[in-house]
């Protein structure tokens, strides 16, 4: 007696093509097409997820570097007076600071250079 694997490839062809739901054209209906379709996405996805962080630090340092110029205070400056004073923020909470209270990052950096 043979084993028919009707059942378990239907069940593969569905889970992909409900990864491949929305795509264009036969993207979205030959399994095959799909297939490739859903790979490609994945990879695309990976490197999206690592460029993300790259993208939030690059906004973060822009962020500083303004607000610092409001200061008087070129932006690598800034950060080199951060680190001699051991003042231990991270770029993101500066860059929270500097957007949201514009006080108490006049308060770091006066801080920062007056050290």
């Amino acid at each position: 007696m043979r084993i028919k694997r009707g059942m378990v490839s239907r069940r593969k062809h569905r889970k992909l093509l409900g990864l491949a739901k929305g795509y264009r054209q036969n993207r979205s209906r030959n399994v095959k097409q799909a297939k490739e379709a859903v790979l490609h996405a994945g990879s695309y996805a990976f490197h999206g997820r690592k460029l993300k962080k790259r993208d939030f630090r690059a906004l973060w340092n822009i962020r500083i570097g303004e607000a610092a110029k409001l200061n008087g205070l070129s932006y690598s400056i800034f950060m080199h007076k951060l680190k001699k004073t051991n003042i231990e923020l991270d770029r993101k909470t500066l860059s929270e600071i500097a957007v949201n209270d514009a006080a108490v990052f006049k308060s770091i950096v006066d801080s920062v250079k007056n050290a």
